[in-house]
């Protein structure tokens, strides 16, 4: 699909997991996509329509971000690593992983962790998937990747997402990002030209295919 927005977009997220949620189970979506591709806006759009539709206190949709799983800056410096965090390497992509093939449970709370941006760091248990949320959405670069353990993540999920705005789209939204970091333009221009774009490159050109591919370009 071209040139969608992001609410037909949510709207036809919704109606695929409309169509396969069943009672007394929990459907898993995955949302992937390159940095700055818009996949966590789509994610947390889908949820909380969801959420507002069924009207559950509670709710009976939750969000789980692959950011989480970055690996502490301590650890990144230390193995040379820290200016190419956002690469696969920079995660604990088999903690990542285990996490997400273990969402079927729902016969107990499942703590997870999420991420800060403002302070840089991963949250330890801060998100809480109850036994009664039946759609989890995951979001991340990397959940379509054909290599391991990013490859096993395809028995996960009921509903694959992909969105792919194009490079150069993805170039302006990755600059602007930084520079609303504080970097100067050509400061987030090597940013994104060193360690982003060819992040972006390697999802594009080594993720699986998805149920829907998504373009809000």
């Amino acid at each position: 699909m071209k040139g969608t927005t992001l609410m037909q977009d949510v709207r036809q997220v919704c109606e695929l997991i409309g169509a396969q949620r069943r009672a007394g189970s929990r459907l898993v979506v995955g949302i992937a996509g390159p940095p700055a591709s818009g996949k966590s806006t789509l994610a947390e759009a889908v949820v909380s329509h969801i959420n507002a539709a069924d009207g559950r206190t509670g709710g009976s949709a939750a969000l789980l971000p692959m950011d989480g799983y970055h690996l502490d800056n301590g650890l990144l410096a230390a193995r040379g690593l820290l200016d190419r965090k956002g690469a696969p390497e920079t995660f604990d992509s088999r903690g990542f992983c285990n996490a997400v093939l273990g969402l079927q449970a729902m016969d107990s709370d499942i703590f997870l962790p999420s991420f800060d941006r403002t302070r840089d760091i991963a949250i330890a248990n801060s998100i809480c998937i109850e036994p009664d949320v039946d759609v989890v959405v995951v979001e991340g670069n990397y959940l379509l990747l054909q290599s391991d353990p990013w490859a096993g993540l395809t028995e996960a999920f009921a509903i694959t997402v992909f969105l792919s705005p194009g490079l150069e789209i993805l170039k302006g939204r990755l600059q602007s990002r930084w520079i609303e970091h504080g970097l100067d333009p050509q400061a987030a221009l090597d940013r994104v030209t060193g360690n982003d774009l060819p992040n972006a490159e390697l999802v594009i050109a080594n993720s699986g295919p998805a149920d829907v591919v998504l373009d809000q370009s």
